[in-house]
């Protein structure tokens, strides 16, 4: 992202006075420009779209999402609730439904497009061979988190879900050793809890898998594995689409490394629910 930030820096020489006006525009309001479409940015600076479009040419970038993903990737730890509920101001009100349902689409197309299959197939091998799983994720992270956590409890014996809530994540995950493994979640804003914890767990020796948005999330400095996943939203409400199909990918690979026993499992739960109620069941004619 320094490249970007350099190329920025540089223009005002070699390019026209449109493309300055653009770039001027860019570093003074990073927060605004960065979820603009090139419409829009060219209306907000008062040059043509044709104009934004040769202007991210002119930076050496394929075309204008590409510039577009990388002020994205350049901003998009910084950017406070407060900024980020103001760019959903330039939503329009009559296609917020198409905007974000595409939105989500383009995270898990860009997701399947930049996953390291080898990385993942590395994922799913420390957690099968895992003898303690610990699944953390706190404030937007919670729900993915509990949700992984609810699943794997499925497939192995012991897994600890740490999540919010009143007992210290550190209490929860005091234990944590070589043998185990710790899945951690979390997204721009990277939660420094979260970040703490890893590093913990890292430092005990424990492999530690994390899930989060790209190379530059500083969750790959305490993970041992880490899976990327798209989040990009023009709002302040977190894009998790992406990273769930990732986790729901995780479950079902995990699961048919421990098909058997989990079939069997299955099967003696179906008796307990059925014995209980706990579905509501279909009534025959």
């Amino acid at each position: 992202m320094q490249d970007l930030i350099r190329r920025l820096n540089h223009t005002g020489k070699r390019l026209s006075k449109g493309h300055r006006h653009i770039a001027e525009y860019i570093m003074q309001h990073y927060d605004k420009a960065v979820f603009m479409t090139a419409s829009s940015l060219g209306k907000r600076v008062g040059v043509s779209e044709s104009t934004v479009v040769r202007f991210a040419a002119a930076l050496g970038y394929e075309g204008y999402p590409q510039l577009q993903r990388a002020l994205q990737e350049l901003v998009r730890h910084r950017l406070t609730a407060a900024q980020r509920f103001e760019m959903t101001s330039d939503m329009n009100q009559n296609q917020v439904l198409q905007t974000v349902l595409k939105a989500d689409m383009q995270n898990i197309r860009s997701t399947i497009e930049e996953i390291d299959v080898n990385k993942f197939d590395g994922a799913v091998n420390r957690i099968v061979g895992a003898r303690v799983l610990y699944v953390l994720g706190v404030r937007s992270a919670a729900p993915l988190a509990q949700f992984l956590g609810y699943y794997l409890h499925f497939v192995f014996d012991n897994v600890h879900v740490v999540s919010s809530d009143s007992i210290d994540v550190f209490e929860r995950i005091s234990r944590v050793s070589r043998a185990d493994v710790l899945i951690g979640i979390s997204f721009p804003r990277y939660s420094t809890r979260t970040l703490d914890a890893m590093g913990y767990a890292l430092g005990r020796g424990a492999q530690v898998i994390g899930i989060t948005d790209g190379p530059m999330s500083p969750l790959m400095e305490v993970s041992t594995e880490c899976l990327t996943a798209r989040t990009d939203m023009a709002s302040f409400v977190d894009s998790l689409a992406a990273p769930l199909s990732l986790i729901n990918a995780l479950i079902v690979a995990v699961g048919l490394r421990r098909r058997d026993e989990l079939a069997e499992h299955f099967t003696q739960l179906e008796e307990i629910w059925q014995r209980n109620h706990t579905y509501l069941e279909r009534e025959t004619t």
